[in-house]
């Protein structure tokens, strides 16, 4: 049976989560409730042992998210804004720290904060109809749910300057030549795309996803000395886990692999 808050549903397909954004009169736009119950629902999913792939979706036909909700912040005071600040990050960081692989299944508009949702999963499969972008500037801010920092590690520091001074929105054939998403699927089939690629994922090792994520995500932008202690350390974490052995013994026995998962 699917969970349900306010704003979001998490629905369990086997060991993948499908963690989708649910404020349909708001196209998703990040309220301060949505933000808090989406911290909470990550704070779950990190969790639990048994979800090997989390999926972000959105139940909009025609958006992601579109944001910031800018409704609500333009009856904040700045005293009410810098108390919101932390109870927003942890939105955003709550899904950028998952420990199990992420997928952004995106259609319609995924702009700013909604794009930094995206932006916070390991992969975004897209569909013709998104348009993603960073346009905080064109609205007195900047991006502040990780885009400065997630957006040039993605297409490097030239491609996110432009794409962020200029504030524009890029649609999702050029989104896919840009980098700014990884697959591009038939239109209405982001979503379906990226369950059948979580679902490809989650047969293998949860304890093999796990260490080989935090390994990509430790190593981003170290040298490659230090960058090689952080996948040894990550190797040791899984080549002594009963996944490892249950791994090798069912090659050898030429049979699925029953993971235990630790």
């Amino acid at each position: 049976m699917p969970q349900t808050a306010e704003h979001l549903t998490i629905t369990r397909h086997g060991h993948v989560a499908e963690l989708a954004l649910d404020r349909p009169e708001a196209m998703n736009a990040v309220s301060t409730d949505l933000a808090r119950q989406l911290a909470a629902a990550c704070e779950e999913l990190a969790r639990d042992q048994d979800v090997r792939v989390t999926v972000l979706t959105s139940t909009h036909p025609k958006a992601f998210c579109v944001g910031a909700d800018l409704k609500e912040r333009n009856r904040f005071t700045d005293a009410e804004l810098v108390r919101q600040r932390p109870t927003a990050q942890a939105a955003y960081t709550g899904v950028l720290e998952l420990p199990m692989p992420t997928i952004a299944a995106v259609h319609g508009y995924a702009l700013g904060g909604g794009y930094e949702l995206a932006l916070a999963c390991d992969l975004i499969v897209a569909d013709p109809t998104a348009v993603v972008g960073l346009p905080e500037v064109s609205v007195g801010v900047i991006p502040g749910g990780g885009g400065t920092q997630l957006l040039p590690r993605r297409v490097g520091a030239a491609r996110a300057a432009e794409l962020v001074f200029s504030a524009r929105r890029v649609a999702g054939a050029e989104a896919l030549a840009l980098g700014l998403v990884d697959r591009l699927a038939e239109e209405g089939q982001d979503r379906a795309e990226a369950l059948e690629l979580a679902t490809a994922m989650a047969a293998h090792s949860p304890v093999g996803l796990r260490n080989a994520k935090r390994a990509l995500r430790l190593g981003q932008g170290l040298d490659l000395r230090a960058g090689l202690e952080v996948e040894d350390a990550a190797w040791r974490a899984t080549a002594f886990s009963g996944d490892r052995a249950e791994g090798v013994a069912a090659f050898n026995e030429k049979r699925a692999p029953k993971w235990p998962g630790q």
